[in-house]
């Protein structure tokens, strides 16, 4: 799931990015884009929360564990995204 969320997130940085020329736009919308994918991972990992609030044990265990990684990607992802627009400002 890790995998296939950040391969989505990069390919959808190197969409944007080539489309180039926009200057402060392509930078917006690459800072739009991480946003958005983190913000969508953070809905998963509250929603992986509220199902380890109705499991109890080593499941209740694992769903916050889930939800943890979920949380550290997501600001990976609006690092990256944040990174990857300075990168397109400066190059303009």
């Amino acid at each position: 799931m890790k995998i296939l969320s950040t391969a989505i997130a990069l390919s959808a940085f190197a969409a944007l990015a080539a489309c180039g020329g926009g200057g402060d736009d392509a930078a917006a919308n690459i800072e739009a884009a991480a946003d958005n994918q983190s913000d969508m991972l953070e809905m998963e990992a509250e929603n992986l929360m509220d199902q380890a609030d109705n499991t109890t044990g080593m499941a209740e265990d694992s769903l916050e564990n889930q939800a943890a990684a979920l949380e550290n990607q997501a600001d990976a992802v609006e690092d990256a995204g944040e990174n990857k627009a300075e990168a397109v400002d400066d190059a303009n």
